[in-house]
């Protein structure tokens, strides 16, 4: 695989210089940079919109703050705050409310429930 190639700083801005003269064509400039024509036309974007900003570097600014943010989610992640391990529920206690004092009720079944006399009269 070939290795990325990087330029600097002074040369974006020079190469976009070139592309701002009267009569130029970028395509051309470009092409005699060696550089493919639409990564001349981003850095001349680039330049545009932000200015004396443009050409930061290679993020390195950006790497050491996702790598603190790292850090920092994985303290708080072993100290517990973050979230709790969930437990595995069995078939013994899924039914069960974790932290209520009172026992579980039973529940009325079909035995359970009060049948009137005379429902055999009121069915036929």
């Amino acid at each position: 695989m070939a290795q990325r190639r990087k330029f600097s700083e002074e040369f974006k801005r020079e190469a976009v210089g070139l592309t701002r003269l009267p009569g130029a064509n970028v395509s051309q400039i470009a092409q005699d940079l060696g550089i493919g024509f639409s990564l001349l036309f981003r850095w001349r974007r680039e330049l545009d919109v932000h200015g004396k900003k443009s050409f930061a570097g290679a993020g390195m600014a950006r790497d050491l703050e996702i790598l603190a943010l790292k850090r920092q989610l994985a303290r708080v992640t072993r100290s517990g705050i973050f979230c709790a391990m969930r437990r595995r529920s069995s078939p013994r206690n899924r039914l069960e409310v974790r932290g209520d004092p009172t026992p579980p009720r039973p529940v009325p079944g079909s035995i359970d429930v009060p049948m009137p006399e005379d429902i055999g009269q009121r069915l036929s």
